[in-house]
């Protein structure tokens, strides 16, 4: 498990936003501050000829770094989201498959589908936030299987139709893989440190520019930590899909449970 995912896991979503929002303050008011402190105004504002094209680049440059990251980070949990479903529809499309097939197979492949369903919203969904599989669930899944296995459709109309759910169920398979696959999978630390580390450097180099108006320039740069800080927290939250607060529920499997009552 990351330092992210544990994060994620071990304290609350509110109380995660508000840390970093303190740290940002705190770390732009003193700052700004502290430089101001021990350097004339008169003497930062000779800088601002060179300072201010290089500020202009590091801020374009973190900031398409920072987008990015975000935008992938976004997509990933969408897709994510949309995969559980797609998973969830393709059990109701099996179960309703499974009409064309003869007793007793078709009470016992119900039976078994429904226990497996269960056991990914009540065991496997827990687990998930962890980046693991749950055994049970995944035991179940090869009793769905094993019990698949021993059927043998007689009339042409079987045929079909055990056909069309032996598609969906390897379709359903495939994402269930995919899902845990994404349950463990983040951002990468190293790709974590140049986010954590760009975002400082942008911040400590506003707190070389001279303003006669230091109010002024103690808003400015605590607004501009905060948008750091919030974009950072956004990526943090959405970077694990099954993890924390804000994570992708087991509801779309719940509906599916209702569809097959």
């Amino acid at each position: 498990m990351s330092l992210q995912q544990w994060i994620l896991l071990n304290i609350p979503t509110w109380i995660i936003a508000s840390s970093m929002i303190i740290i940002a303050i705190g770390t732009a008011v003193g700052g700004v501050l502290l430089v101001h402190h021990y350097v004339n105004v008169k003497t930062l504002k000779g800088h601002h000829d060179i300072a201010g094209p290089i500020f202009t680049t590091i801020g374009v440059i973190y900031a398409v770094m920072l987008s990015y990251v975000l935008i992938i980070v976004w997509q990933n949990f969408d897709r994510t989201s949309s995969n559980v479903v797609r998973e969830a529809n393709y059990y109701a499309d099996i179960y309703r498959d499974s009409i064309g097939l003869s007793e007793p197979f078709r009470t016992q492949f119900r039976a078994a589908t429904t226990e497996y369903l269960n056991s990914v919203i009540d065991d496997e969904w827990k687990i998930l936030a962890k980046g693991e599989r749950s055994l049970r669930t995944q035991e179940l899944a090869s009793k769905v299987w094993g019990l698949t296995g021993t059927y043998e459709p007689r009339t042409e109309g079987e045929k079909a139709f055990f056909a069309e759910m032996l598609g969906r169920m390897n379709d359903a398979g495939e994402l269930r893989r995919q899902r845990i696959l994404d349950a463990q999978t983040g951002i990468h630390p190293m790709l974590w440190f140049v986010l954590l580390f760009g975002g400082i450097i942008t911040v400590v180099f506003s707190f070389f520019f001279g303003s006669d108006n230091l109010v002024a320039q103690l808003i400015m740069t605590t607004l501009l930590a905060v948008l750091i800080v919030l974009i950072l927290f956004t990526i943090l939250i959405m970077d694990f899909p099954f993890s924390g607060d804000m994570s992708i529920s087991s509801s779309a499997f719940q509906q599916v449970l209702l569809y097959l009552k």
